[in-house]
């Protein structure tokens, strides 16, 4: 009952969490926008840009856990090779 009271960024919790338990719910959301807004100023460089100017896609904030599992590193790859082509980032935009 008193482990459950403890604040997140015990000793506790960071043994149990690991470095989840120093990112707040601000600190995850505060990542999404940055995320959020790399990928916007992506889209309209690559639907303002020539042919051969493009621009790989951004990556997104490490979050606590990502960086040593394969499936998150497998995903990555998947999502930059199912990107979508200036072209059709110039027809959304219209």
């Amino acid at each position: 009952m008193l482990l459950k009271h403890l604040p997140a960024e015990s000793a506790v919790s960071r043994s149990v969490h690991g470095e989840a338990a120093d990112w707040s719910v601000s600190d995850h959301l505060l990542a999404a926008v940055v995320d959020h807004l790399a990928v916007s100023n992506w889209m309209f460089a690559s639907a303002n840009s020539e042919e051969g100017d493009q621009q790989d896609p951004p990556k997104p904030v490490p979050r606590p856990g990502d960086a040593s599992s394969d499936a998150a590193q497998e995903a990555e790859a998947d999502a930059s090779a199912s990107a979508p082509a200036p072209q059709e980032i110039a027809r959304f935009f219209g």
